[in-house]
């Protein structure tokens, strides 16, 4: 059984932010034919098996061209990270275990109050320009 879960436009809002209780969200965007997302898989698979009270959900670029695009999706494999709503990290290529670990750590130790002070600043900042 798998423990991520299939990301599409039509469970978006389900999804994320996540099911109550569930305030993060990991999203893999991947594809079939993309060899670097074929070997990030087992690695993105062992980590939702290990954290089971996140979120990892995987979305298939072909399939949900609409829904990668709205993440301004380059290149895959993309992983993207929800926290509270809000998108906390976004970055392309394949991550060894090791290093999505510490990166599953350093999401968790986040403090969003601050990260929401930051994003709010950036916004007043973009509606004075």
């Amino acid at each position: 059984m798998s423990s991520t879960v299939e990301l599409t436009k039509e469970n978006f809002d389900d999804i994320v932010p996540g099911p109550a209780g569930k305030d993060f969200v990991f999203i893999d965007f991947w594809a079939d034919w993309c060899g670097p997302c074929r070997q990030f898989a087992p690695v993105y698979e062992k980590a939702a098996e290990r954290h089971q009270d996140l979120v990892f959900a995987k979305v298939d670029t072909e399939a949900q061209q609409e829904l990668a695009a709205a993440f301004g999706i380059q290149s895959i494999p993309t992983l993207a990270i929800i926290r509270e709503g809000v998108l906390v990290f976004s970055q392309a290529g394949a991550l060894p275990e090791a290093v999505f670990e510490d990166l599953i750590g350093q999401a968790r130790d986040l403090d969003m109050t601050e990260v929401r002070r930051k994003v709010a600043e950036e916004q007043a900042a973009d509606r004075q320009v």
